[in-house]
């Protein structure tokens, strides 16, 4: 049949076309040309309505052999274009994988966060919970029922950013232990620690900082005393500064504790002598603490005559300050990658 030849010729402009494809569009454009709604096989099957019903099915026989034996020359070819380009990737892209590797540059946590970790870890060995809490906090919980009403002379010791007449930043984290005190409606005991960062009105320079962080601690159940603060204490100091340090107590004030101390290390420079680091008196201050005032426990629901606890409060910073000498307390917010990598 002349459909035969017409195949033959197609197929041989076919091969000759495919010698100028270089690009998957050039391939596109031939298989329209040939096998789109309007190309050269739609043609031949427009000519069946000329055929008689006797030689229409062996006419579209031919017709779609000649379709498929198109189709499949252009597909071939796509085929080996495709593994072409494949293997041309592979080779611009290989890896010699016996080169040396590249070291990639590491981070390093911030200083600060590494002693809040290493304070946790302590903690949390002995049996504390974390607990964290609004840095915008309600005058409410961050003064008034730790025993500093409106009135209160001590809150001029917490110079505060005040939001509103009932809104401030928080002078200290001391409020997620009121919160955790009224979560437990005065009939648990608790055993948790507060890090958190704190502000108060301070002129920043080398050793003051308007922003600063706060680890506290609280304990309160019925059995609780001084010693186990003093116990306490001492396995922080240990902890933080050398097996050898030893601590002393000395009688302060606080509003939410009463009795109130402040914690002195052995200087670990000089172990007592006295130097510059300790002002030569062979002792460094680091923190406050105390136990829980009465106050305080009624005001959160818990019975005075059954439960008492004790509470501490220390600066992250000092302790960094005081563990690596580090002079000037501004080094913490810079930035600067130089001060971090030290402590990697």
């Amino acid at each position: 049949m002349e459909i035969k030849k017409q195949l033959e010729q197609a197929l041989a402009a076919i091969h000759e076309a495919l010698t100028q494809v270089v690009t998957p569009n050039d391939l596109a454009d031939l298989k329209a040309k040939y096998l789109g709604k309007k190309g050269v096989v739609a043609e031949w099957m427009s000519a069946m309505k000329n055929l008689t019903p006797e030689e229409r099915p062996a006419f579209g026989q031919l017709v779609n052999e000649a379709k498929n034996r198109i189709n499949d020359v252009i597909e071939s070819f796509r085929q080996k274009m495709e593994d072409r380009r494949v293997a041309e990737k592979l080779a611009n892209e290989a890896v010699d994988v016996t080169l040396p590797g590249r070291t990639i540059p590491m981070g390093s946590k911030h200083l600060i966060n590494q002693i809040i970790e290493e304070v946790e870890d302590l903690f949390i060995g002995m049996g504390y919970t974390v607990k964290e809490g609004p840095e915008i906090e309600q005058d409410l919980y961050n003064f008034e029922m730790l025993n500093l009403p409106k009135s209160h002379p001590a809150r001029d010791m917490q110079a505060t950013f005040y939001i509103t007449d009932e809104l401030l930043l928080r002078t200290h984290t001391s409020p997620v232990q009121v919160r955790t005190l009224l979560e437990n409606g005065g009939k648990k005991p608790i055993k948790i620690i507060c890090p958190g960062k704190v502000y108060r009105r301070d002129e920043d320079d080398m050793t003051h900082s308007h922003q600063f962080t706060q680890i506290e601690a609280l304990v309160v159940d019925e059995y609780v005393t001084l010693a186990d603060l003093k116990g306490t204490l001492l396995t922080l100091a240990r902890k933080m500064f050398g097996d050898d340090r030893q601590i002393r107590l000395r009688p302060s004030y606080f509003p939410f504790t009463e009795p109130s101390v402040e914690v002195d290390i052995s200087c670990y420079q000089c172990h007592g002598k006295g130097c510059p680091m300790c002002k030569h008196t062979g002792w460094i201050e680091i923190l406050g603490a105390g136990m829980v005032n009465n106050a305080v426990l009624e005001a959160t629901g818990y019975d005075k005559t059954k439960y008492q606890g004790f509470a501490l409060g220390v600066g992250v910073e000092r302790l960094a300050i005081l563990k690596y000498g580090i002079d000037d307390i501004r080094a913490f917010f810079t930035n600067d990658l130089r001060f971090n990598r030290q402590f990697k």
